[in-house]
Order: structure tokens, then C-alpha cells, then sequence
């Protein structure tokens, strides 16, 4: 039968109901209800006690969802946003509610600029990430990772084309930045 906006005329008896079908109805009345307690909205009633607690100093200004009026009264301060990726996430913050798929989509936005960012900073140290053996490059070979991309339904087969040049291009472009730093220092000595 489809559904239809008008009133429907059938009007099942309570008590019809009650004999036909096994337990229906036990909740009608409000003392059969297990969750009457917390229906009522009484603080008191429950003997429940529960107090703010003091509140975290906030030392610097933290990302905080715009449905929020305030932080929580304790938060995580270990990873502190810093560079283009904390600006992308204070921006999804600021600008756009949870619901919304751009806050997310910025949200990975800033988690790869992150990632960039890393690799960047790992240039200036004295121990550089090392791709070869990060990437898992070298089991490719002794795990059979080549014959297992062809005939299965991987998830990961779609977009490796694209992994050389995510893991390897920060390289590339930090070699060619090399050469092209050498070559400018090499025509200063000349001249």
C-alpha cells in the first residue's frame, strides 16, 4: 500500500493490540519505562554530582570547531600547528562547520602540505629521509609485490603511478635545486 499524506481511515484498538502481539505497548505508561529517570529533568534526582573542572590554560590560540562555544576544559597541546599546513587548518576551522565536506577535504589538504613539509625540513638535516628503504621499495622484490598488482582487485593498483612521484619528487626537485645552486656558486668563482 503506498503512502499516502491523508488521515487513514483503519483505528486499531489498545487493546486488540495488547492481546494480538506480545509485549506491545509496555512503554505507554511512564512507571514501566526504564529511561524515565533520565526523561526527567531534575539534577537531583538521579544523586548524580558533577562539578567543571578547572579550566587547561590556553597559552596560544587553538583551532576549535565553529558549533563550539569553548574548548573542552582539558586538550591535547603535543602536536602545535605550525607552517602553510597549520594555516590551511586554522582556516577549516574558522570558516566551515564539521557537516561540511570542505573543513575535511581541507583538513587532508593540511595533512598532506604537512607531509611536504617534512620532507622538506628532513633536507636540512643530517640524516635526510632515505627513500629506498622507507617506501618499502626493497621487500617489492622479495614479497612478490610486483605479480601481486596483476589480477587482484587492490585498492592500492589505482594510484601507484602516482607514488613515484609523491615519494620521489621531493628528491628530484632537491637534487635539481642542488645542481642548480653548484652551478651559480661555480660562474661566481669564475668571474
Amino acid at each position: 500500500m503506498p503512502y499516502t499524506s491523508a488521515p487513514h481511515e483503519q483505528r486499531t484498538d489498545v487493546e486488540e493490540l495488547r492481546r494480538r502481539i506480545p509485549g506491545w505497548g509496555v512503554d505507554l505508561d511512564p512507571a514501566d519505562r526504564p529511561a524515565v529517570p533520565r526523561e526527567r529533568r531534575e539534577p537531583g534526582g538521579t544523586g548524580a554530582h558533577w562539578e567543571f573542572p578547572e579550566r587547561q590554560p590556553e597559552p596560544s590560540a587553538r583551532e576549535r570547531s565553529i558549533e563550539h562555544e569553548q574548548l573542552p576544559p582539558v586538550f591535547g597541546t603535543a602536536q602545535p600547528l605550525k607552517g602553510l599546513s597549520g594555516g590551511i587548518r586554522r582556516f577549516a576551522y574558522a570558516r566551515y562547520s564539521e557537516g561540511r565536506a570542505a573543513h575535511w577535504l581541507l583538513l587532508i589538504l593540511g595533512d598532506r602540505v604537512d607531509a611536504v613539509e617534512s620532507h622538506l625540513r628532513s633536507f636540512a638535516t643530517l640524516r635526510p629521509d632515505n627513500p629506498v628503504t622507507e617506501t618499502g621499495v626493497l621487500s617489492e622484490r622479495r614479497r612478490h609485490g610486483i605479480s601481486s598488482r596483476f589480477g587482484s582487485r587492490r585498492a592500492d593498483v589505482r594510484h601507484q603511478w602516482m607514488d613515484p612521484i609523491l615519494v620521489a619528487g621531493p628528491w628530484v626537485l632537491a637534487g635539481v635545486g642542488l645542481v642548480a645552486v653548484a652551478r651559480a656558486v661555480a660562474r661566481g668563482v669564475r668571474r
